[in-house]
């Protein structure tokens, strides 16, 4: 259809992600160098961009896994100077997935954390507070969503807005698929590696930010199709009076760190159906294909897209998309 169509609701950005602006470059070639799991906050009162990212290297090249996450600052949303840096021997933990930035309604900066909790080796979801994006100290990290408090395997990769002052958070969250013991599950200390897993898409809500009411799931995995281990919404956002989303597919655990994109749609976040049944919406032909952990801020006069992405090498590294106002 014609996106001129009156009656075609909901269109979404599809592009080449070839044709995307790198952010930020991984530290070096091949599998494991991969630099994304982005999470962009728009602040609207200095109309500055302020950009967590993840930096990773191979399992065995120190310091491995999710070492660092990175706070960058851009005017533009495009060209980013980096302004704070946070390091996993903060947390004493092995490994930081995604994070996110906002500002609370009294002015003060918040980090939303997800790492691999030292005690369980269960992937969990904190928050630290500061007077400046720059001030965080992750040792005052103090929990917002655990494993045990949701009865699951593991909680991680934060999203979050406001609807009508309520704040919002997407997770992706992760359920036992078969009887394992806690060590199968968690002696990698990323169960979402080992295929005894499902990951799945939750919400929470707060009033505060501090305390949250978990919603439960919103989004799952598909029976057997082409997302049927992994079903991980990474950002929404309101079009024609629709919620739309982009989210991580993935097949079996072989495609684990290496997710594919999907589109979702409904009219609220409690109906959200698969637009991607058959395959995912954007195909990256490079190395392993990966396109994944979009983040999308839909500005008036232009709609910004961030993602990680395959190089041709087998690392990852971070682009931007900039599309036409949805």
């Amino acid at each position: 259809m014609s996106a001129a169509d009156p009656r075609h609701w909901g269109q979404v950005p599809v592009f080449d992600p070839q044709s995307g602006q790198v952010v930020v470059e991984p530290t070096g070639s091949g599998k494991g160098y991969w630099v994304g799991a982005p999470g962009v906050y728009y602040d609207v009162e200095s109309a500055t961009f302020y950009l967590t990212y993840r930096v990773r290297r191979p399992r065995g090249v120190e310091p491995d896994r999710g070492a660092e996450i990175h706070i960058a600052r851009s005017s533009d949303g495009i060209q980013f100077e980096e302004i704070w840096v946070g390091r996993k021997e903060e947390l004493n933990t092995t490994s930081i997935e995604r994070c996110v930035i906002a500002r609370s309604d009294s002015g003060a900066w918040r980090l939303y954390v997800s790492y691999v909790d030292p005690e369980d080796a269960r992937w969990r979801t904190d928050v630290t507070e500061a007077n400046a994006p720059d001030a965080f100290k992750l040792a005052d990290c103090r929990p917002v969503l655990t494993p045990a408090q949701l009865g699951v395997e593991g909680v991680k990769d934060p999203f979050l807005f406001r609807v009508g002052g309520m704040l919002h958070m997407i997770v992706s969250f992760a359920t036992a698929d078969q009887s394992a013991s806690h060590d199968e599950l968690h002696g990698t200390h990323d169960a979402y590696n080992t295929g005894l897993i499902r990951s799945r898409t939750g919400l929470a809500t707060s009033v505060d930010g501090q305390t949250w009411n978990w919603e439960g799931e919103i989004f799952g995995p598909s029976e057997s199709g082409w997302d049927c281990y992994c079903a991980r919404i990474g950002s929404v956002w309101r079009q024609d009076g629709l919620w739309i989303g982009y989210y991580d597919g993935s097949a079996d655990v072989s495609e684990n760190y290496e997710e594919r994109v999907g589109l979702v749609c409904g009219s609220d976040l409690h109906s959200l159906k698969r637009m991607t049944p058959d395959g995912p919406l954007m195909i990256q032909p490079n190395a392993s294909g990966a396109l994944r952990y979009f983040d999308v801020v839909a500005l008036e006069d232009r709609t910004l897209i961030y993602y990680e992405t395959a190089r041709e090498d087998g690392s990852h590294d971070l682009r931007v998309f900039v599309a036409p106002a949805v």
